[in-house]
């Protein structure tokens, strides 16, 4: 067993924070040590995570023409792949998707709206009462995922009964401005600070496979762990036909377990998800995520490609000997005033366009927030 890893290993148990150049050594491991790190994660999973996995589920209730150009995304306006137009699920099916998460053991529930920040009236008269809902129910963690956020908004959230908020950075501020232009990496750290300064707990993490480097990870791994988040989101790229990266090749199971392995060793105390792309990158040996030191994975399908039945990956914990946990903080109640927004008038203060939904004739100072 590589001494190094061991030595490492050893010091993120005792509580200690890697380095840069630590996380460099990890990621030069190769070959046959490859298992060292992966015996070695999951320690330190069991020891910061214990044995019990959990899971989350998502539904698309807003789906496709976004007006942003990340270049890994089905529902971009910007590119012809197979989600074209705007598609809105209807409050009642929100709610079964809600329901059938909580029925399948997911401690949270993410509802996720396509483009850079959901407009006013979205939030007010269809988002709030959805969240109010499902907060309200106690089944799940009521969680979304809505782009830009502005202190305004993340508020209005957590006093609708959000307790986690979604929102990738996706990669290294180095690598970001090759996938992603319409809007800088900067405002996704906005959003993270806006919303942890509200209360919402933090869930962000990104995709691999991307043309990143090893130096990437790492970057966007101290990141992550700089800005505090709570959960981390580990998605493999599952390459869609006619967006840019649409040909680039699926990562191999070894390499995205490696990549589990070097985040749990740099975050030990976040909750590891192993969300998109696991079961086409990771294939036979998607029960490794766990050994590899994940201790969540995503339940049901993504945004817009399908994951396997939930049956398969309760199977897939017990056959590991492991059990899952569920959601235990019950009801939370919204604010009895929060049903809307107040007016905004510093419009553009955090970098994020604030826009008149197409019905409203306010003055600029007094628009509507989008964000």
């Amino acid at each position: 067993m590589r001494d190094f890893v061991t030595q490492l290993a050893h010091k993120v148990l005792a509580g200690q924070q890697l380095t840069r150049e630590d996380a460099r050594q990890l990621a030069g491991v190769t070959g046959d040590d490859v298992y060292d790190l992966f015996y070695w994660a999951n320690k330190i999973r069991i020891q910061f995570k214990g044995r019990d996995v959990r899971f989350c589920a998502i539904v698309a209730a807003k789906a496709g023409g976004c007006s942003e150009d990340c270049k890994f995304c089905a529902q971009s306006s910007h590119y012809a792949t197979t989600v074209q137009g705007q598609v809105k699920l209807t409050d009642e099916e929100v709610l079964r998707s809600a329901e059938h998460a909580a029925d399948v053991g997911a401690d949270s529930f993410g509802i996720v709206n396509s483009g850079r920040a959901p407009t006013r009236k979205e939030l007010e008269e269809w988002l709030a009462p959805l969240l109010r809902k499902i907060a309200k129910d106690g089944k799940t963690r009521a969680c979304a995922t809505l782009g830009a956020l502005t202190p305004e908004t993340a508020k209005f959230l957590y006093d609708n009964g959000v307790r986690r908020i979604n929102h990738n950075i996706e990669t290294s501020a180095r690598h970001y401005p090759q996938i992603v232009t319409s809007h800088p990496f900067s405002e996704r750290l906005r959003t993270l600070k806006i919303a942890k300064a509200a209360g919402l707990s933090l869930c962000s993490g990104g995709i691999f496979g991307m043309g990143e480097d090893w130096e990437d990870r790492i970057d966007m791994a101290l990141t992550l762990r700089e800005l505090g988040v709570d959960v981390i989101p580990l998605n493999f790229l599952n390459a869609i036909a006619g967006t840019p990266l649409g040909d680039l090749p699926q990562l191999a199971p070894m390499e995205c377990l490696k990549i589990i392995s070097l985040f749990r060793f740099l975050a030990p105390t976040a909750e590891l998800k192993v969300a998109g792309g696991r079961e086409v990158c990771l294939r036979d040996l998607q029960s490794w995520i766990f050994y590899a030191g994940a201790d969540s994975t995503m339940i049901g399908n993504y945004l817009t490609t399908y994951g396997r039945k939930p049956e398969a990956d309760h199977q897939m914990v017990r056959d590991l000997g492991l059990g899952h946990g569920v959601y235990e903080e019950g009801a939370v109640e919204a604010h009895p005033t929060a049903t809307t927004l107040p007016r905004v008038t510093r419009s553009g203060q955090y970098g994020i366009p604030i826009l008149l939904e197409s019905e409203t004739t306010a003055r600029p100072e007094t628009v509507g927030m989008r964000g």
